[in-house]
């Protein structure tokens, strides 16, 4: 690929996040000086801040973090230079063994096992720590320090290793930008769908299945309406929907790479004594339905999409809610198709994913460029005409592109998309994947016009990506307040008292028969605990039915997200709530 200068905003050589990686150095610093005899892990940046893990010979609470916070302002003060050393790498591990840093001692034996023969170290007044930096010149130049919570995290993220203490923090060039994030963060903790899908009653983790999503007939309607729109789309897109197993034998895993670059994300088992995998992804089993017949570069491109049910092997220390799980849907497709046609099946591709972010809510979006992985498949060659192709689409559809390098799929680059939610977080959603190794891998081939075998090419892509994941963002998005569309319930109907149950039911009867769903609250409870309850709902309108109502054959409707209210006539009161823009095409 052509040398790029451009890089995304989360590289790791970025400003910010070298501001944040010497930030995690002064807690380091700060808690050997609160905490001494303690042990080192790693301290990383990361997208919105870093951590640093810690064996402490004594526990921490989250009241101590004010202390530290304090020491690490002290550190900031006094305006310390940042300097970089080097040790040959045996030096280094009788260092780390004096300290008695076991942590590092692994760490720099495993450095030795790659062939290095030294390592850097940085150093801040008093405190010296193994790194390869980059970090700033000078603690003069970290800004502001704020840290944020503490948590538990085996090390290495290893179950079967000692679990230790992380604490989390962030750092920004200035207080404006720290209290802006601040801000933001307690948003987010508002918007948590954890809290809300509980709340909503929409899903559940059960300690029977730790990962493993349980869907409440809410959150089921949820899912059904998302999957019936993408049907829509696919269907006005000519794609045909295919379904594969869950499990499929271990050499087919062989042959596609995954097992080379994917298995320690796999589960498997064995079935008549012979060796299976739970499928973490959906393409081979579309190669394998390719494979079943004939075919001939007239009948290209195909496009199969899967609704694919696959399983990841996540460690219980980085399970999240619906962000992170064991088993999830995953909206696959799969294009096979001449080399002539890639570039357009390409720019269909990127417009239906700007149509389908835009009915979901999702107006802002940035595109990234994923090249080529340490672990990939396929030629040097064949990356270097890959990446060149994904480059002229993105140029002739005049992308604003990022360069993300070395975060490509191990077979093939990728276009992905990042879309920007109601409080300005972004989340990585659809890509786009060019792979020409599979199809040969797996004997996929088609008869071109010499009437000679070719194998096809495979485009991959996902919009939604995993379902669960995307109902997650979705609920912190509209902070549990769906649109019309996707509300499991879109208004619910309070009578003020018994005399009015009957019209609040033929209030129902009404709304129903225009295809709208609703709920009656007739409980013998005081209005204002109804309303209460309702707007804990999420529910997009709330309707109530007391005498003036009942007399006038009338209903008051109150917006939910406008608090706008007024009384109109029944029919006039259908028209409004029915008023509103479906996607799905009935």
């Amino acid at each position: 690929m052509a040398k790029q200068a451009r890089k995304t905003k989360n590289d790791k050589h970025s400003k910010l996040s070298t501001l944040r990686h010497s930030a995690s150095h002064t807690l380091a610093a700060a808690v050997l000086d609160m905490c001494p005899g303690s042990k080192l892990g790693v301290g990383p940046a990361t997208e919105d801040g870093f951590y640093y893990d810690f064996d402490l010979p004594n526990p921490i609470s989250p009241e101590d973090l004010p202390k530290l916070e304090k020491k690490i302002r002290g550190i900031i003060a006094r305006d310390l230079d940042i300097s970089k050393s080097e040790l040959p790498i045996d030096a280094a591990i009788e260092k780390a063994r004096n300290e008695s840093q076991d942590y590092k001692i692994e760490l720099i034996q495993d450095l030795k096992a790659e062939g290095k023969t030294k390592v850097s170290y940085y150093t801040i007044g008093d405190f010296t720590d193994l790194c390869e930096g980059p970090h700033v010149n000078s603690t003069k130049d970290i800004g502001v320090v704020k840290l944020l919570s503490i948590a538990g995290a085996y090390w290495r993220g290893d179950e079967n290793k000692p679990q230790l203490t992380r604490i989390y923090g962030t750092a920004f060039e200035t207080q404006e930008k720290l209290d802006e994030y601040l801000k933001r963060l307690e948003e987010a903790k508002k918007r948590d769908h954890r809290l809300l899908g509980e709340q909503l009653d929409l899903f559940s983790f059960q300690p029977e299945g730790p990962g493993f999503v349980f869907w409440h007939p809410k959150g089921k309607f949820i899912t059904k309406q998302v999957i019936q729109y993408m049907r829509q789309v696919l269907a006005k897109n000519n794609y045909q929907e295919v379904e594969t197993p869950i499990i499929l034998n271990e050499e087919l895993w062989h042959k596609s790479g995954h097992w080379d670059n994917y298995k320690e994300n796999m589960y498997f088992t064995s079935v008549d004594e012979r060796n299976y995998a739970i499928k973490p992804m959906n393409c081979p089993g579309s190669v394998l339905i390719f494979k079943d017949s004939l075919h001939s570069y007239r009948d290209l491109p195909l496009r199969m999409a899967e609704f694919g049910l696959v399983h990841r092997h996540e460690l219980s220390g980085v399970l999240h809610g619906l962000f992170r799980v064991r088993s999830f849907v995953q909206d696959d497709a799969h294009s096979f198709c001449t080399p002539e046609q890639i570039k357009d099946e390409i720019k269909n591709l990127l417009d239906t994913l700007k149509e389908v972010y835009k009915t979901f809510g999702f107006t802002k979006y940035k595109i990234e460029l994923s090249t080529r992985p340490e672990k990939a498949i396929g030629s040097d060659e064949l990356w270097e005409k890959s990446e060149k192709i994904m480059e002229e689409v993105a140029k002739e559809q005049k992308l604003k592109l990022s360069i993300n390098e070395g975060a490509g799929a191990f077979y093939g680059p990728k276009f992905d998309f990042h879309i920007e939610d109601a409080i300005g977080r972004t989340w990585q959603l659809g890509t786009i994947q060019l792979d020409f190794s599979m199809p040969e891998r797996l004997g996929a081939t088609y008869i071109d016009s010499n009437g000679d075998k070719q194998n096809p090419v495979l485009i991959h892509r996902a919009i939604l990506g995993s379902l669960e994941r995307f109902i997650g963002i979705l609920i912190e998005h509209y902070g549990g307040r769906m649109p019309l569309w996707l509300a499991p319930i879109q208004a619910i109907i309070l009578s003020i008292g018994q005399d009015h149950i009957e019209y609040a039911n033929q209030v129902s009867k009404s709304l129903e028969k225009a295809k709208l769903r609703v709920e009656v609250d007739d409980r013998n409870e005081t209005l204002g605990k109804k309303i209460r309850e309702a707007e804990l709902k999420k529910v997009p309108y709330i309707v109530v039915i007391g005498d003036k109502e009942k007399e006038n054959n009338s209903v008051a409707i109150r917006t939910v997200a406008t608090n706008e209210q007024s009384t109109l006539s029944l029919e006039d009161g259908v028209k409004l709530i029915k008023k509103f823009k479906n996607p799905i095409k009935r």
